[in-house]
């Protein structure tokens, strides 16, 4: 059994597999992390291999309980993957964008895929059917664009809750930055999914990440819209690597 860690800027992210069947997930404080993954042991007494990937700081008493209770793999650029790298800059491509692509190639095979992951930035990486990873783009996520306008003005609020409904003009100021922000992210996800669609018809879209429950409703293209892609990708480099 495999425990698969996922440590981002603001939570850390927790799932148990039985080779590929995800059987739990949840999701901690940096501060309760190994509380929570000291429940987990208790709870599946067979976990035998985990990998943590980390885009922030690693706790050192989280670090020295997983070496010490696992076969533990430390995602880096130098893991294997299972798609060939076709990014010029390699050792520059985010950690949680590799396991997303990883993620395309083990539930998507011979597919051409476009994950969208939805979190503090917008992602978009494009996988062919060669099994290759082409690039992708990097955007603002929500509320990124909220604190960019409070920030850059003098008089505008700022958002803490995203806008979601039906009409499209604001008769606040409050309503209005909602309503642009939210709308505007729409519109760039759906105008990505139609350029990727012009060259490749039969296009398989994936929307993940943090915000992806509140814009999958609003997408109106055809997408797969799920919660725990990147952990699925993260197990699987785990099985690529595991000794």
């Amino acid at each position: 059994m495999n425990l698969v860690i996922d440590v981002g800027n603001t939570l850390v992210k927790l799932a148990i597999f039985d080779q590929y069947q995800l059987l739990e997930s949840t999701s901690s404080s940096s501060a309760n992390a190994l509380k929570h993954v000291k429940t987990l042991f208790e709870t599946y007494p067979k976990l035998t291999n985990g990998i943590i990937s980390s885009t922030a700081q690693v706790p050192e008493d989280l670090k020295k309980e997983l070496t010490l209770e696992l076969n533990l793999v430390e995602f880096t650029h130098q893991s294997k993957v299972n798609f060939k790298n076709n990014y010029t800059t390699p050792e520059t491509l985010g950690l949680d964008r590799i396991a997303l692509v990883a993620a395309a190639s083990e539930v998507y095979p011979n597919a051409n895929v476009l994950v969208i992951d939805a979190g503090s930035c917008i992602t978009y990486d494009f996988l062919d059917k060669t099994n290759t990873y082409q690039g992708g783009a990097i955007s603002p996520g929500l509320q990124m664009r909220f604190k960019a306008m409070y920030t850059f003005t003098e008089k505008l609020p700022l958002i803490t809750k995203p806008w979601q409904n039906t009409f499209f003009i604001g008769k606040s100021t409050h309503d209005a930055m909602q309503i642009g922000v939210f709308k505007s992210v729409c519109y760039e996800i759906d105008g990505y999914i139609e350029d990727y669609l012009a060259d490749y018809e039969d296009l398989t879209v994936v929307l993940t990440g943090g915000d992806y429950n509140l814009l999958s409703a609003s997408i109106k293209n055809s997408i797969f819209a799920t919660s725990n892609f990147l952990l699925k990708g993260l197990n699987k480099i785990l099985q690529l690597n595991s000794n």
